[in-house]
């Protein structure tokens, strides 16, 4: 008699241990939550810059000069994005009625913040302060567009100069609601698995459509032959591992794509001997002769292995006079 009343309760909680199970898988697979918190839009780019800073390419930057407009912003807030910003995800907009044929975009920042003071610095400038849930909205003119920015909690930062101000009400109003796995806008959700996961999670990414609606052609900013989805992304494994997939139509356009890309990429490594010297520079060699294109039925997929000194070297030549706009 004591095992069955102890039955049922032994029973339910194994029932909760298991769903916390999936929850738990479901999160490890889902698309980190700055992105989650993005409108939906007709593309997405995320990146993990902390990562820089482990593998000490920010060491390498040369000196940014700042103008006047950036450095009132420190000494205002003492926020560095150079310094202190950890995520960014994006939204894009691509040019449409909607946009008046322009390209928006939607940002959340992750990042090591003073909320009072950045609250503070963005009334200042502010041309009307809205209030939504609890959560102010600053609407700041800037080069003939509204750029709306709402604080979100003590690390994170909801940005975007769509003209429509519900974009930026519905990324607060999913910031409060609980994290959840199945979260996020459509495209992100169907095209996030592509991501690769393992052995390390990629840094950075990029999930984008090319050409899906003829005014999407011709304002598109990645001009393309055709209609596809492209997942991009970077790991860290000891060097970058960069990987591109352009989901097409079918087989004929992976295909026909394929065999483009490859003919391009043998004119550029023949330009590259061509122009190259006697003694080339053996890590940017590695890089080009790394780089494949390859078929896998509806998609072509691109592969490149970056080893991590020829980025430092590549950053560590940048040009040192850098004015932001």
């Amino acid at each position: 008699m004591r095992l069955r009343r102890r039955f049922p309760i032994l029973l339910g909680l194994l029932i909760f241990l298991a769903a916390l199970a999936v929850v738990v898988e479901l999160r490890k697979h889902a698309p980190p939550e700055p992105a989650r918190l993005l409108p939906g839009a007709d593309g997405y780019i995320y990146a993990n810059l902390s990562w820089m800073r482990h593998v000490d390419i920010a060491k390498h930057l040369p000196p940014v000069p700042h103008d006047p407009e950036y450095e009132q912003f420190i000494q205002a807030t003492g926020f560095q994005f150079e310094r202190d910003l950890d995520k960014v995800a994006v939204a894009i907009h691509y040019a449409s009625p909607a946009t008046h044929n322009e390209t928006r975009f939607s940002w959340i920042f992750v990042a090591h913040i003073n909320g009072d003071k950045l609250r503070e610095y963005l009334r200042k400038i502010a041309s009307s302060v809205e209030n939504h849930r609890s959560v102010d909205i600053y609407s700041i003119p800037l080069d003939n567009r509204i750029l709306r920015i709402a604080v979100l909690g003590v690390d994170t930062v909801a940005a975007s100069n769509y003209d429509d101000p519900a974009i930026i009400r519905g990324i607060i109003d999913r910031s409060r609601k609980i994290a959840s796995p199945f979260g996020g806008p459509a495209l992100l959700r169907q095209f996030y698995k592509y991501v690769p996961q393992l052995p390390l999670p990629s840094l950075g990414f990029a999930i984008f459509k090319l050409n899906s609606s003829p005014s999407a052609t011709l304002n598109s900013p990645f001009p393309f032959a055709g209609t596809a989805t492209v997942v991009a992304s970077v790991r860290y494994l000891g060097a970058v591992h960069f990987r591109g997939e352009a989901f097409m139509k079918g087989e004929q356009a992976a295909e026909q794509l394929t065999s483009q890309a490859g003919a391009f990429l043998q004119i550029f490594h023949s330009a590259e001997l061509a122009a190259g010297s006697q003694t080339p520079d053996p890590d940017f060699k590695h890089a080009m002769e790394s780089m494949k294109i390859e078929q896998k039925k509806d998609r072509a997929v691109l592969t490149a292995i970056i080893p991590i000194e020829l980025i430092r070297k590549m950053v560590a030549e940048a040009p040192g006079q850098l004015s932001p706009k």
